[in-house]
């Protein structure tokens, strides 16, 4: 899959979980920092991820992923 396909998708997610439009959502946009994410929703964004790419992530890994871009090279990683 590429990565502008993942990123797409990755703001999907942001964007229906944060509930704002994913005109909103930055590239570069740190989820709790820029668009003011709690810890609830931290959780929310992991399994959103996990449901809409089919995927696990490791909690600790999962962890790491602090912006929107930092999400995109995990899972485009993981997917290739």
């Amino acid at each position: 899959m590429e990565k502008a396909d993942v990123r797409e998708r990755v703001k999907s997610v942001v964007a229906k979980v944060l509930k704002m439009d994913i005109n909103q959502v930055a590239n570069d946009a740190n989820f709790i920092f820029d668009l003011g994410a709690d810890s609830m929703q931290s959780l929310e964004l992991v399994a959103g991820f996990e449901e809409e790419f089919g995927i696990e992530m490791d909690e600790d890994k999962a962890l790491r992923i602090q912006t929107v871009e930092d999400a995109v090279q995990f899972i485009a990683g993981y997917l290739n």
